[in-house]
C-alpha cells in the first residue's frame, strides 16, 4: 500500500512537472510612471502567450529597478529617464550590456487638492522656491511663496530618491538632479501621493500624468507656465506640441542584452514595441510616432546597444529631438 501511494505521488509529480517546466518569466522592475504602460502590455502579452509566460512587473522606482538591472536580476528595467553615468559604470562593471528603448512620452504633472481655489497656475520659480534644499524647514507656508496666497501650512508629496521623476523634477525645477528639501511626504507608490492630495486641502505632489487623469476625481492639476510665458495644463495635446515645458519628457524600457537571447524576453520586448503605443494611449501617455516604435525594433534586432543620452537626465527634450537622436543610433 505504502508503495502505490509513492508511486501514485511521483507520478502525479511527474505529470505536473511539465507544466510549471511550460511558464516561463520575464522579470520587469523599474519606475512606476512606466509601470502602467508595461503592466498593460504584460497582461495583453500573457493573454497572447496563453499564459505559458509570466512577466512580473515590480516598482522599485527608476534608480532601484537600475540597481537590480545592473546586478542582473532583472531581465527589463522601467525608466522615467535615461540611464545616468553611475548605472552605467555599474551595468559595465557587472558585464550587463543593454538597449534603450523609448516607449512614450510623459506629462509629469503638478496636482493640488481640488479645494485649492488660490493657485491658478505655477512658473518654475515658484517650485523651486518650494523644493530646492534651501526651504527646508524654512518655507513651510503658502504666502511665503506667493504674498496674494494665505498663510496656511504647505504640505508637500513627492517621489522618493530612486524615483527618475524626482530625478526630472528636481533637475528641471531647481536646477540640480537630486537636489531638493528633504521635510516632504516622500513615497516610490504614486497611489500612497494621490492618497495624500486627495486629503488635505493645503497639499500639492507630483508624479506621471497617468496617476492623475486615474484620479482627476480627486485631484486638481495645476498649468505650469513655459518659458514663453504661456500656462499650459498637461495633457497629450500640449506634450505632442511641445507647449507642456519643461515637464514633459520621455519614459523607457531598458532590455539586458544577454535576457534577450531567451526566447521568452524577446518575444515580450517585440511585443511591446508593436503594441505599446496603442497602450500607452489607453493609460493616457503620449505614444511616439509609428515610426518611433519600428526603429526601437530595429535596434532590437540589429542588436544596437547603449544610450543617446551620455548618462545624463536632460530636461526638455521634445518628440522630435528624441526620434532624431534615436535615428542616429
Amino acid at each position: 500500500m505504502k508503495t502505490s501511494i509513492t508511486l501514485i505521488a511521483a507520478a502525479a509529480l511527474a505529470a505536473s512537472a511539465p507544466a510549471v517546466a511550460q511558464q516561463r518569466v520575464v522579470k520587469v522592475d523599474g519606475s512606476s510612471t512606466v509601470f502602467p504602460v508595461t503592466e498593460a502590455v504584460a497582461e495583453d502579452f500573457q493573454v497572447a502567450k496563453k499564459r505559458s509566460v509570466h512577466v512580473t512587473v515590480g516598482i522599485s522606482g527608476t534608480g532601484g529597478g537600475f540597481k537590480k538591472f545592473c546586478r542582473g536580476e532583472t531581465d527589463v528595467s522601467n525608466a522615467s529617464r535615461p540611464i545616468l553615468r553611475k548605472e552605467m559604470d555599474d551595468c559595465k562593471a557587472a558585464g550587463i550590456e543593454y538597449i534603450e528603448l523609448p516607449v512614450a512620452f510623459d506629462a509629469l504633472t503638478v496636482v493640488i487638492n481640488p479645494k485649492n481655489n488660490f493657485v491658478k497656475q505655477l512658473t518654475i520659480a515658484e517650485m523651486k522656491k518650494m523644493w530646492e534644499p534651501a526651504a527646508q524647514g524654512k518655507v513651510t507656508t503658502w504666502n511665503q511663496v506667493n504674498p496674494a496666497w494665505p498663510n496656511q501650512p504647505m504640505k508637500l508629496f513627492g517621489p522618493g530618491a530612486d524615483s527618475g521623476t524626482f530625478d526630472y523634477f528636481t533637475e528641471a525645477v531647481v536646477g540640480k538632479s537630486k537636489s531638493s528639501r528633504g521635510d516632504f511626504t516622500a513615497s516610490e507608490d504614486d497611489n500612497v501621493l494621490v492618497q495624500g492630495v486627495a486629503r488635505d486641502v493645503n497639499s500639492l505632489g507630483y508624479f506621471g500624468f497617468a496617476y492623475y487623469v486615474e484620479n482627476r476625481d480627486k485631484l486638481k492639476a495645476v498649468p505650469i507656465v513655459n518659458e514663453k510665458g504661456q500656462p499650459v495644463t498637461p495633457s497629450m495635446e500640449a506634450v505632442e506640441r511641445g507647449s507642456y515645458s519643461p515637464l514633459s519628457r520621455p519614459i523607457f524600457i531598458y532590455v539586458s542584452v544577454k535576457s534577450l537571447q531567451k526566447p521568452e524576453v524577446k518575444e515580450f520586448v517585440e511585443y511591446y514595441l508593436q503594441n505599446g503605443g496603442k497602450l500607452a494611449r489607453e493609460v493616457k501617455y503620449v505614444p511616439l510616432p509609428d515610426s518611433a516604435y519600428k526603429t526601437a525594433l530595429q535596434h532590437v534586432r540589429q542588436g544596437k546597444k547603449g544610450t543617446v543620452f551620455g548618462g545624463v537626465a536632460e530636461v526638455g527634450i521634445t518628440i522630435e529631438e528624441l526620434l532624431k537622436r534615436e535615428a542616429r543610433l
